[in-house]
């Protein structure tokens, strides 16, 4: 039995510049406040510029705090709205072991 995962997705202006992985998690740990043991996985869909977020700690702390969206800031200057929803579906954390090589 895996541990339960509580996601939420981060919704980037799509006709705002791309940003890295990376300026995406310093995003996240910066003005999200989100401590790093809680994230556990991070998935971009480049194209529609969902960030899908897993967390092992209870999110409603995180939603209510940014009330549904963030400002993101480029690093040309330009201000983004990103909002950040709950999503329907969870996920679950399974290990698995003892696969062939």
């Amino acid at each position: 039995m895996g541990d339960r995962q509580h996601t939420i997705v981060c919704i980037f202006d799509p006709t705002s510049p791309r940003i890295s992985a990376y300026e995406i998690r310093e995003w996240i740990h910066d003005h999200l406040q989100v401590p790093d043991h809680s994230l556990t996985m991070m998935q971009t869909d480049g194209i529609k510029r969902h960030v899908f977020l897993s967390f092992v700690d209870d999110i409603h702390g995180i939603l209510q705090t940014a009330n549904g969206q963030a400002e993101y800031k480029h690093v040309t200057g330009e201000n983004s709205i990103v909002r950040i929803e709950m999503t329907d579906k969870c996920t679950r954390r399974i290990r698995i072991a003892n696969l062939p090589p």
